[in-house]
């Protein structure tokens, strides 16, 4: 069983869960009310977004 290929993790839905909980975490800082949490993740998710396609993806190819 040598042939086999180690596959690699994907950790992609953990930046993801990082970015949501630490951008709601933000929100509720903020104390405007429960639609800044909301905003809070969304914007977390957005960050996460970036940083997974432009700066992980992006150093792979160097």
């Amino acid at each position: 069983m040598k042939n086999h290929k180690k596959e690699e993790e994907n950790y992609d839905s953990l930046f993801y869960i990082i970015g949501l909980l630490a951008g709601m975490f933000t929100g509720a800082v903020i104390e405007k009310g429960f639609t800044w949490v909301v905003v809070g993740g969304v914007m977390g998710l957005l960050t996460a977004a970036f940083f997974l396609n432009v700066l992980v993806k992006g150093s792979e190819k160097a």
